[in-house]
């Protein structure tokens, strides 16, 4: 799934933070209320607030609420369009010697003046 650069910055953006990436992974397993997540992580409600509308504002996250209680449910797309920028280095992974191969290869398509061949 193709992400824009917009899109992908503001999911870096909400993955920077330790308290939002565990939210993510609670999240993956089932949705949750915003105070379970407040208690999961031992934050007060203000600062899970915060970590909340960062996650909306990236679009990681969807909010339904049912009475009083507001739930939290993750959405696939935007863990998706970051999973498909990173596999676009996914040639570079690999054994040790696959990366020393790759590397070698990358020197040899790309000449320094030094005479790097």
């Amino acid at each position: 799934m193709a992400i824009g650069f917009e899109e992908l910055d503001e999911v870096f953006a909400a993955m920077a933070n330790e308290h939002r990436r565990a939210m993510v992974l609670a999240l993956a397993l089932r949705p949750h209320s915003i105070s379970e997540l407040a208690d999961q992580r031992g934050l007060s409600l203000p600062a899970i607030h915060k970590h909340v509308r960062v996650l909306e504002d990236s679009g990681m996250v969807t909010r339904r609420k049912t009475g009083r209680t507001n739930w939290l449910a993750l959405r696939r797309e935007p863990l998706l369009g970051l999973q498909g920028w990173i596999d676009q280095f996914a040639p570079w992974w690999g054994t040790d010697d696959e990366h020393l191969d790759n590397y070698a290869t990358h020197l040899d398509a790309h000449p320094t003046e030094e005479g790097n061949q």
